[in-house]
């Protein structure tokens, strides 16, 4: 099925969206660990079928309103999504909420939905699809397809949200648009990321987290040299099952996220020897939501109010090895490396001693040493979550949506990223957004043509939604 990116999206109109019960103006500072997250913006886009013929809301006019409607009524709750971000009188970002409302652009593509190509988001959905965030903290594009189809997408500022106050966000909107009772409301209680008096942490935090000072600065693009691109594949059950079971040895099950990013750490490695750079460093680093862990034992409530909260709550489990030991180790040795260097991470010292490293820094900015690549001295690639995802919950009232990504621009870092999320499907598969040095993707899509396929409109099944008529030949 043939994929196109050379579509053109022209924006017929541009307004501001506010809450309609807007909050008096405020400062809130943001915690410790929004303090840690860079000036980035990250995409979320969701792809919807052209609704059938007469039903509610089957046209464009009447579905941007609904999403416009549910918008200004779930930007009460989310007050935060409706302000702007700016410095204190110490340099350090803080939100200013004002309800300046969120940035919301109607546009048309000349495209199908089934034309879209998923695979090179650089080309299909960057600038086009998703909206370039100019102010505040929430951007929202609806685009209306030459099929009737619908995307709908967001831009939002990373030092606000992460991933999973997104997914409520989404799913709150989605339940105002259909007049239902929130499921869950946010929580902004800032004391829930309270430095601790006297604060204390392990040493080990100083080599994951540096002073943005002592960073590398980010290397200018030679003309020739690699460069970051995108793309995004998807990875059938079995060969994830099977994955799992190699990454595996004896008693020691791994799981399939931790299989996962070993495999890709090996890759990335047996790339680099390729380009004649073994004995310099591998980094990864996996993403952890610390929610659970800074509630463990402290109850159901505060299990209840660290679900809903709304901010960071991230860290890294990080480590290194030298690029020609992950070449040379076999998949279930770095599998248990992995399983490590997270088993560290995912408690709830790691996190309290994290938001005590960053207080001890303060104002001084902050970041994950992983953030700022490989420079010199090797490679370094980050894995993230979007297992749970909650697309299914993120229905406006035109159905469920066919296709759905994150999607993280260029220029946020000069790391890999890998994001992986639920397929569509719904059959246990899994689409997978990578963001990684071209000759890295290139190489693995040689190496492991059976484990990364590209995402097509075929595999999404892209089919409008018609009504067809059996005809008889008499």
């Amino acid at each position: 099925m043939c994929s196109r990116g050379d579509f053109e999206v022209s924006v017929s109109k541009k307004e501001v969206v506010t809450a309609v019960m807007p909050s008096q103006e405020h400062w809130l500072p943001l915690s410790n660990l929004d303090l840690l997250i860079p000036p980035i913006d990250v995409g979320v886009f969701f792809c919807y079928k052209k609704p059938l013929e007469g039903a509610d809301n089957s046209t464009f006019e009447s579905m941007v309103s609904v999403l416009k409607k549910a918008l200004a009524q779930v930007l009460v709750p989310y007050y935060v999504f409706s302000g702007e971000v700016v410095p204190n009188s110490l340099g350090e970002p803080e939100l200013l909420c004002n309800n300046r409302g969120a940035e919301f652009m109607e546009a048309f593509a000349q495209v199908e939905l089934r034309d879209i190509n998923s695979y090179n988001p650089d080309e299909s959905v960057q600038g086009k699809l998703v909206p370039k965030k100019n102010k505040g903290v929430l951007s929202v594009q609806a685009t209306e397809l030459k099929c009737g189809g619908l995307v709908v997408a967001c831009s939002f500022d990373h030092r606000v949200a992460d991933a999973h106050s997104t997914n409520m966000f989404l799913v709150s909107w989605a339940e105002k648009a259909q007049s239902k009772p929130l499921s869950i409301l946010p929580c902004h209680r800032l004391s829930l990321l309270s430095p601790r008096r006297p604060g204390h942490y392990d040493p080990s935090l100083d080599n994951m987290y540096v002073p943005t000072s002592a960073l590398p600065p980010p290397k200018e693009h030679q003309p020739g040299a690699d460069h970051l691109i995108s793309r995004i594949y998807y990875i059938a059950a079995n060969q994830l099952g099977q994955l799992q079971s190699m990454a595996s040895s004896g008693s020691r099950n791994r799981t399939k996220l931790e299989s996962f990013s070993a495999f890709l750490w090996k890759m990335v490695a047996k790339y680099a020897v390729r380009q004649n750079v073994d004995k310099k460093i591998g980094k990864l680093g996996i993403a952890i939501d610390g929610r659970s862990r800074l509630s463990h034992g402290e109850g159901d409530d505060k299990a209840a109010l660290m679900a809903a909260y709304f901010g960071n709550v991230l860290s890294n489990s990080s480590g290194e090895m030298r690029i020609h030991e992950l070449n040379e180790k076999p998949l279930s040795l770095v599998a248990d490396t992995v399983h490590d260097y997270l088993e560290r991470a995912m408690t709830k010292e790691h996190f309290l001693g994290l938001i005590d490293w960053v207080e001890a820094h303060r104002p001084k900015p902050a970041a994950a040493k992983i953030l700022s690549g490989g420079s010199n001295d090797g490679t370094a690639i980050m894995v993230s979550s979007g297992l749970w995802f909650p697309a299914s919950k993120v229905d406006f009232g035109w159905g469920r949506a066919a296709f759905w990504s994150y999607h993280f621009p260029s220029g946020g870092s000069s790391a890999g990223y890998v994001m992986p999320m639920p397929s569509p499907a719904g059959n246990g598969d899994w689409v997978v957004f990578m963001h990684s040095l071209k000759g890295q993707l290139e190489f693995i899509e040689a190496e492991a043509a059976h484990l990364f396929k590209p995402l097509t409109s075929d595999y999404l099944n892209l089919v409008p939604n018609v009504t067809t008529y059996q005809t008889l030949d008499i």
